[in-house]
């Protein structure tokens, strides 16, 4: 596996392989989630020749004024260690310099249909900065597969949307959500928490597998003796903070758009996927379910 910080040099390597590569993205300080996309990156590939190529940087541009890109963990030698033995071929780990030589100035505005619900209310800005790398990202590699993990829910279709919409020549590959034993999203993040924050933490999977129940049981009794939308996200975000948590949002929504289903949806087979975003103590996860 190489090691490359340049983009002229990584052009340059990438150019010597037969065909595209398959690429995960990444900020770095990894865990096993990231390292099964590079496995799943690794079988969509498999007999083709292509490299698979991982980006390791921290992405200011994603970041709001309070939030915490000066202490996001910077860990690229042990990042090494774990990608090369997740079958990784090269890993594109630029520093800031490299990739915005000058302020960025030009930048992707996605659509407030879909960057202003949710994470987009919480954090404003933030869907700008990730299209904006993302999108420079794929320029420099010239992927034909990208691989994304699901517990960044949005993110990943706000990316599928951009593709779509600028007609760019690469599939968009989601990649299920890793989870510890007890249920908890493998994050980056979770290495904030304290031991007994930790120990809590797992509640929010399991608020979000509540809904999911809830759900189920409208949907088989015709939707006469369970909540209205409304009341179950309510009931779940107060079980959050009547727990010590502050939630942004403990939403149900349609797969498809993230727009809240109608009545007929919520009861009928309109897929849908449940999301939360909450803190705890200092440090805020995310995750959700689908249903």
């Amino acid at each position: 596996m190489k090691i490359i910080h340049t983009i002229t040099e990584l052009r340059a390597e990438l150019a010597a392989y037969p065909s595209a590569p398959a690429f995960v993205p990444t900020m770095g300080n990894l865990h096993e989630g990231h390292l099964a996309l590079i496995r799943q990156a690794r079988l969509l590939i498999q007999g083709s020749g292509s490299p698979v190529v991982a980006s390791i940087f921290v992405n200011r541009l994603q970041f709001g004024p309070h939030e915490d890109f000066d202490r996001y963990p910077r860990t690229l030698a042990r990042d090494a260690e774990l990608l090369d033995g997740a079958g990784c071929d090269i890993v594109f780990a630029p520093d800031e310099a490299e990739l915005y030589p000058e302020p960025q100035g030009y930048q992707v505005q996605p659509p407030d249909a879909v960057a202003n619900l949710l994470e987009g209310e919480f954090r404003p800005g933030f869907f700008t900065g990730v299209c904006t790398v993302v999108l420079k990202l794929f320029n420099i590699v010239q992927p034909r597969i990208a691989v994304f993990g699901k517990k960044d829910y949005q993110q990943l279709m706000v990316i599928r949307r951009m593709v779509a919409q600028l007609a760019l020549p690469i599939t968009i590959v989601p990649g299920d959500t890793a989870r510890a034993n007890d249920g908890l999203a493998l994050s980056s993040r979770n290495g904030y928490l304290t031991d007994a924050e930790r120990v809590e933490a797992v509640n929010l999977s399991l608020v979000l597998r509540s809904v999911q129940t809830a759900v189920s049981a409208l949907r088989s009794a015709g939707g006469q003796t369970s909540p209205i939308l409304v009341e179950l996200e309510s009931k779940a975000t107060a079980q959050l903070r009547d727990r010590g948590w502050l939630p942004d949002y403990v939403a149900l929504r349609r797969q498809k758009d993230l727009l809240p289903p109608t009545a007929s949806e919520l009861i009928g087979n309109e897929p849908l996927v449940t999301l939360a975003a909450a803190k705890i103590g200092k440090t805020r996860l995310i995750d959700n379910l689908e249903i």
